[in-house]
């Protein structure tokens, strides 16, 4: 399936330097999907001379023209939903469902920032002097290096790319080995809306090694990287030797309260959403459950039914609304924490084990737990899957504090019929988005990222493409 593809590199794919690839696996079936291209250091620097290129032709590209060809690969992306919506499945895991939705989330990204292509506004200052003038715009910074994670990677592809194209950046993708044809078939949709040689290139292979080099260059003026907590600090300190400009949007623990006041089967259906899309691989993921204690019992018999009625499968079946998880790695690390868990002192109400009739695939029952503590390693290690632990809380003041209380602040989730708790609440929660009395946060249209150890700055909304523009101000002078 990967043999259309490779390296994509000065507007056209191509096979890696030494012909070298790697297995890429169905976690559904741990078959073999195909053999992806492996990039040495030759197909890097060729990328990196190729996006230098790229860049001097995409910046001096009239916004209008930029704008007409990035909204072009929106329009490509919904019309070729159902392709990429299986290259999800097969390599990711999730149920084709949630691959036709990622795909139209990718193109309302591209969409967006098609729109933003036009509205890169500078400013004039009035100055102190009468015979000067004071200007600010904004320039494009540069070669981009976009790294892209597995758990969603057409989503988090787009934002990169899409944002970089409409800031006038040209752009070095690399996505993770265990999802490469997704961002492949993305990468073939830009050069066939007509994005110019050199704009968008692609490596394929080694995380560790490309990335190392990518940012060893000086060509490389900007990273953005989605992924693990320690994965972005070694970014930023390699960033920093060449004081590079980085986005990172890191891991997240997020919390899911709920207060007395509200409809338990309707906060419910929330929770299911939110908690099993991608079968809980997901940076937004809520993990920790702080239930009003008169509410408890309650919100937990009605969660555990409507999990009760997930069908588990492989996600090209009809009606498969749980996948496996992605990788015998991700499997195998969560069977340790559910251990870790029971042997903590927690109870497992729902699952804790492999389901039955599944000889193949990375498959894992959805579980949940109460007589969770918060010293419990569930509560401070981000578990990325189908992991649910219950609490309980008596006032508002003692689960803010409670909810507050870890490292990553990336999301969180709300859910009360008061307006005051609802304000408030959202107003003291240390993360950088909230949702409230929703399970829905990530939108193109809306600035996406984390304060604490989840990083800086955002992908999305207006803001977005400040991160990959420079300031510059012009004091000028009307006469010599």
């Amino acid at each position: 399936m990967y043999s259309k593809f490779g390296q994509f590199i000065d507007g056209k794919w191509q096979q890696a330097e030494k012909k070298e690839t790697y297995d890429v696996i169905n976690p559904a079936t741990e078959e073999i999907i195909g053999q992806a291209s492996k990039a040495s250091s030759a197909d890097v620097q060729k990328a990196l001379k190729s996006a230098e290129k790229g860049l001097q032709v995409w910046r001096n590209t009239l916004p209008w023209q930029r704008s007409y060809i990035i909204r072009k690969i929106a329009d490509l992306l919904r019309k070729k939903q159902d392709v990429l919506a299986k290259w999800l499945t097969i390599e990711v895991g999730k149920p084709l469902a949630e691959g036709i939705g990622e795909t139209g989330g990718a193109a309302d990204i591209f969409e967006w920032n098609a729109e933003e292509t036009k509205r890169i506004y500078g400013q004039t200052v009035e100055s102190r002097f009468p015979d000067t003038r004071v200007h600010v715009y904004y320039q494009p910074v540069g070669v981009v290096a976009a790294l892209v994670p597995w758990n969603f990677p057409l989503i988090l592809a787009a934002r990169k790319i899409s944002t970089a194209l409409a800031a006038g950046c040209s752009v070095i993708c690399k996505p993770d080995v265990i999802t490469p044809g997704t961002v492949m078939e993305l990468v073939d949709i830009c050069k066939e809306a007509g994005v110019p040689p050199g704009v968008v290139n692609l490596l394929s292979g080694d995380p560790e090694s490309i990335s190392n080099e990518l940012l060893e260059s000086d060509i490389i003026k900007k990273v953005s990287i989605t992924g693990s907590t320690r994965v972005g600090k070694l970014i930023l300190k390699k960033a920093a030797d060449k004081v590079q400009r980085v986005t990172m949007e890191l891991s997240g623990h997020s919390p899911f309260i709920v207060f007395d006041d509200v409809d338990i089967n309707k906060v419910a259906d929330m929770a299911i959403t939110a908690k099993f899309r991608n079968n809980g691989q997901v940076c937004i993921s809520p993990n920790r459950f702080y239930i009003q204690e008169n509410k408890k019992d309650e919100f937990i018999n009605a969660f555990i039914e409507r999990t009760k009625k997930l069908k588990i499968g492989n996600g090209l079946d009809e009606g498969v609304q749980l996948g496996p998880l992605t990788t015998a790695k991700r499997l195998g690390e969560i069977e340790e924490l559910v251990e870790t868990t029971k042997k903590e002192g927690a109870k497992v109400l729902l699952g804790g084990k492999r389901p039955q009739g599944f000889n193949k695939g990375y498959f894992y029952e959805p579980t949940v737990f109460d007589n969770v503590k918060d010293n419990f390693t569930i509560m401070k290690q981000e578990p990325f899957g189908p992991l649910v632990p219950m609490l309980s809380f008596k006032t508002f003041d003692e689960v803010v504090e409670r909810a507050n209380d870890n490292d990553l602040g990336l999301c969180s989730y709300i859910y009360t019929n008061s307006m005051d708790k609802a304000h408030r609440a959202s107003e003291l929660m240390e993360t950088g988005t909230v949702a409230v009395n929703t399970p829905a946060v990530a939108i193109a249209e809306a600035p996406f990222g984390g304060i604490k150890q989840t990083g800086y700055g955002r992908e999305g909304g207006s803001m977005a493409i400040k991160d990959y523009l420079n300031i510059k101000y012009t004091h000028l002078g009307l006469k010599s």
